[in-house]
């Protein structure tokens, strides 16, 4: 095994660990947090030409946007949860344009976005996640 495997066997081991002791604040932040992650590292992908991970970069990004999505609360969430829902679908969206004309631009959105929800989230947190 090489150093870079064995660095991201520790980082997912420590990514695991987060989630399993993780409130639901904190696992909705910790989500929101790898989302905006994997599209940098996808725009990142891109400035250096290596399209298989960039794809690989957009479709976690995606399968995080749609774990945050099917979180949602619509009966509970009201107005909020339909915001929500949809600037998930848009970021969707964003991500699949990203992929198929290989253009940082939407990844950059996407971050931007998510990066506004993120901050939202953690000014609302419950003293037990602060």
């Amino acid at each position: 095994m090489n150093a870079r495997t064995l660095a991201n066997q520790y980082r997912q081991t420590g990514v695991s660990s987060a989630a399993l002791e993780a409130s639901p604040h904190r696992l909705i932040a910790l989500m929101l947090a790898g989302a905006r992650e994997r599209a940098r590292l996808a725009a990142a992908c891109l400035q250096r030409g290596d399209l298989p991970r960039k794809s690989q970069a957009i479709s976690d990004a995606s399968a995080i946007i749609g774990g945050l999505n099917g979180a949602l609360n619509m009966e509970a969430g009201g107005e909020i949860a339909d915001g929500l829902q949809a600037l998930y679908d848009y970021a969707q969206r964003r991500l699949l344009t990203a992929n198929v004309d290989n253009d940082p631009a939407p990844l950059h959105e996407v971050d931007d976005l998510l990066g506004d929800i993120e901050s939202a989230w953690l000014a609302i947190a419950p003293p037990e996640a602060a």
